[in-house]
């Protein structure tokens, strides 16, 4: 049959417009500034600069807490730059020194230009400077998230949780350093299972998890030790300081109630014990088991408190 040239009856190809709540290519094409953690713990972290910049150091109140000896408490700070081309680095007087690419960065004469790509070293951490669009942040948090995380919160999962606490009380020793934990458990948890549905359960898990992951600094260990029980590790952290970081989750759980699919509303509370690392604890599961003496005191005291270890 010969190939007839005409073409046939059709409507003109127009494109079509993209639904409403759903991104463009134009909309995935802004670009943020990031660190991605190279060197130290948790690899492959990512970062993002906020344009009012960010404060690293062993300070608790760092924005960027990097918990070791080899960095001052006030070690460098990072902003974006005016024309959001790049960064600015500046040292703050640190003891050690900041390093990109291998070279040293001094506080004088003043803040360094950093372009994509460069590599940024404080103490034992290192960070490699992105550029990212929002299609290749998302490729890198979807890789990230194949890591061992707890599927359903989005922290630690027991095995890596459980690591980090025995590293972290390693370093405290060797280096005469503060480190208290957090552990905490979801009140009346099973009831709500019983009453609302294992879904219920589910959305109070992720709910709490999303709190600690948005509450905690981004160097703090964090993980689901198994069923409603989560642990947080705070390096560089005092007992008073771990106290008032954990009446901070309890209140801000307690704030808010959760919408349930049935559009029910649910209040759940938590209950905490925190401990302090002592010369007697033999190592993480000593210093572990006093914070679940505490966390049981909480309980057996009303629950929706926080009870600090002897």
């Amino acid at each position: 049959m010969p190939f007839d040239p005409t073409s046939p009856d059709l409507p003109c190809w127009a494109p079509a417009a993209a639904p409403d709540g759903v991104e463009t290519l134009e909309d995935l094409d802004t670009r943020e500034w990031v660190l991605i953690r190279y060197v130290g713990q948790p690899l492959g972290a990512l970062i993002p600069l906020p344009l009012g910049g960010l404060e690293l150091g062993r300070a608790p109140e760092s924005h960027l807490c990097l918990p070791e000896p080899e960095v001052s408490r006030h070690h460098a700070r990072l902003k974006v730059s005016a024309d959001l081309e790049a960064l600015e680095l500046r040292d703050l007087g640190s003891t050690n020194g900041v390093f990109v690419n291998g070279r040293r960065v001094y506080a004088d004469p003043g803040p360094v230009r950093l372009a994509a790509e460069d590599v940024l070293r404080v103490g034992g951490h290192a960070f490699k400077v992105k550029h990212m669009d929002t299609l290749e942040r998302r490729y890198h948090q979807n890789t990230a998230a194949r890591t061992p995380l707890d599927p359903l919160t989005g922290v630690s999962d027991r095995a890596i949780l459980l690591h980090q606490l025995e590293t972290q009380v390693d370093l405290a020793r060797r280096h005469h350093r503060s480190l208290s934990l957090i552990l905490a458990d979801l009140d009346w948890f099973q009831q709500v299972n019983d009453t609302h549905g294992h879904g219920a359960g589910d959305r109070a898990l992720e709910a709490f998890g999303a709190l600690l992951r948005r509450r905690l600094r981004a160097s703090d260990p964090v993980g689901r030790l198994g069923g409603d029980e989560f642990l947080v590790v705070l390096p560089e952290t005092s007992a008073m300081l771990a106290l008032k970081a954990a009446e901070d989750l309890r209140l801000a759980l307690a704030e808010h109630s959760l919408e349930l699919e049935d559009g029910q509303r649910l209040q759940i509370t938590c209950s905490l014990g925190v401990a302090e690392l002592k010369t007697g604890d033999t190592g993480g599961g000593a210093l572990l088991a006093r914070a679940d003496a505490a966390l049981y005191a909480a309980k057996a005291g009303g629950r929706n408190r926080t009870v600090p270890a002897p």
